[in-house]
């Protein structure tokens, strides 16, 4: 699986890097076959609360499946969209399961 972390408007701490790496790496026990998690980390109004924007697309075979949350921090931001990730993988899981 391989991740690829963009920061737009900012640069990304080592630590912000790792944290990122490590939760989005936890995907690959909902989802075994992921091929590559792209995450986009933006600061939307700088100066304001709720600014921070996580981008999380997975690329998986067929499909690819997106989703985005907004959060004061970046770190709450990757825990919602690694949780929401979870719910949709199991689902597109489900989904191939039927067929």
């Amino acid at each position: 699986m391989e991740i690829k972390i963009q920061s737009i408007h900012f640069d990304a701490t080592e630590k912000l890097q790792s944290f990122v790496e490590k939760k989005t790496a936890k995907l690959e026990k909902s989802f075994e076959d992921i091929q590559k998690v792209e995450v986009q980390l933006k600061v939307v109004k700088p100066a304001t609360a709720m600014n921070k924007e996580a981008s999380l697309t997975v690329s998986v075979p067929g499909t690819k499946l997106f989703v985005e949350k907004t959060c004061d921090t970046f770190e709450e931001s990757i825990d919602q969209c690694v949780d929401a990730m979870k719910v949709q993988l199991s689902k597109f899981k489900e989904k191939l399961r039927d067929r």
